[in-house]
């Protein structure tokens, strides 16, 4: 029986460890200052793993705030690995002056030895053998001559062959300085981007603790909230909504109002427009609309219409979060726990009026889910083509 408990265990244990690699540091080590650059790569990964591990909890108040502690610290070592690379770089570059200063030194020297050589050995080209024979004292000196002469000659050879060398080691040092000043650059860019991550996560930390005033029941009922409204507008798109045919309207035709202030599971007056095509696909509204005056207020996301499409409020357009993966997706606290895009955009205007872009079929629609509200619409089902375009966040005309 114990035999059979054992076997059991054994890959059950197996599992755990492949889910969770075990680091030569702890978590409580790489929540100290001051921790040893050797240990810096680990901690990220220590730290990383924990991100991971919160991410995949139930978000509470505590967990959120730890996560963006971690995310924070993270960020923090990867400065500290960045700065410690640069000095390293930048200390090697140094060396590399010094040297390539004394290369250069060397150079110089070599070169004038050789100019000097190269004077002798024009000198000694005019001494014949009879003329070497008659200044010499006998036999022995001759053969002392020939031999420095061979001694010369091979000196001659190596101070060129040093030259060379010394050249090349020259040409690839200045090489080498030149690549160490672009990683310098890189580490220097890369360093600059992670200041401004580390400023951006602090930032989102403060704002999430400004929204949720740090207060846990307040934080589930804004993700609460967020989560009902991102259901209903999926909801929406795949045409799950409950809607009543109301006739056919022309293009810039009243078809509605935006309601003011708060509506369902959304804060401030505002309209989200949608493109729909057939399948429930959504598209870039900038593709149709046309280019006119706007007030950019959604922390700068592109506004950049190309179509021709009038727009369904009147300029100038308050423009608070575009198409796509917008600063809000990636930025707001409560908002990114469920978008990873957003599939139309959120607009307003000084006037009230909400007009259809096109001429088509209108539709009046609502839709309740978990937030015990009803989202209410209007979808203009367009008689030129097989598009739809949805108004969300209005009031019915009366």
């Amino acid at each position: 029986m114990k035999r059979f408990a054992i076997l059991i265990i054994l890959p059950a244990v197996f599992l755990l460890l492949s889910f969770n690699k075990i680091y030569s540091v702890s978590l409580e080590e790489c929540d100290k200052e001051n921790i040893p650059s050797d240990k810096i790569s680990e901690c990220i990964n220590v730290l990383s793993q924990k991100v991971g591990e919160l991410n995949s909890q139930k978000k509470t108040l505590a967990s959120q705030i730890t996560q963006f502690n971690s995310q924070i610290q993270i960020t923090q070592l990867k400065i500290s690995d960045a700065q410690t690379t640069l000095a390293k770089l930048e200390n090697e570059i140094n060396i590399l002056g010094f040297r390539i200063g004394y290369v250069n030194d060397s150079i110089g020297k070599l070169e004038t030895l050789v100019k000097e050589r190269i004077v002798a050995t024009y000198q000694e080209s005019f001494v014949s053998d009879l003329e070497l024979v008659l200044s010499s004292s006998g036999f022995s000196d001759i053969i002392l001559r020939l031999q420095y002469l061979k001694q010369v000659q091979e000196n001659d050879k190596r101070i060129l062959a040093s030259l060379q060398q010394t050249k090349s080691n020259y040409a690839g040092q200045k090489d080498e300085r030149e690549q160490k000043q672009a990683e310098i650059e890189a580490a220097k860019e890369k360093l600059l981007g992670l200041k401004t991550s580390l400023d951006s996560q602090k930032a989102e930390k403060q704002a999430f603790l400004s929204i949720t005033q740090n207060d846990e029941a307040r934080y589930q009922q804004l993700l609460a909230r967020a989560r009902a409204e991102f259901e209903a507008i999926q909801a929406i798109i795949a045409g799950n909504g409950t809607e009543t045919q109301v006739g056919q309207v022309n293009e810039g035709q009243k078809i509605a109002s935006i309601i003011q202030g708060s509506s369902c599971n959304s804060n401030g007056a505002h309209t989200h427009f949608i493109v729909r095509k057939p399948g429930g696909v959504t598209d870039n509204p900038f593709t149709y609309l046309k280019n006119v005056s706007y007030e950019n207020n959604s922390g700068g996301d592109p506004f950049n219409p190309s179509g021709n499409w009038e727009w369904p409020i009147s300029p100038p357009i308050q423009f608070n979060q575009g198409y796509g993966v917008t600063w809000a997706v990636q930025n707001d606290p409560i908002i990114k726990q469920y978008y990873s895009f957003h599939n139309g955009i959120d607009i307003n205007s000084s006037s009230t009026e909400v007009r259809a872009v096109k001429s088509g079929t209108l539709y009046r629609g609502t839709y309740s889910g978990s937030g015990g509200c009803s989202l209410r619409y209007v979808r203009v089902d367009h008689s030129d083509s097989d598009l739809d375009t949805l108004y969300l966040h209005i009031n019915y005309l009366l």
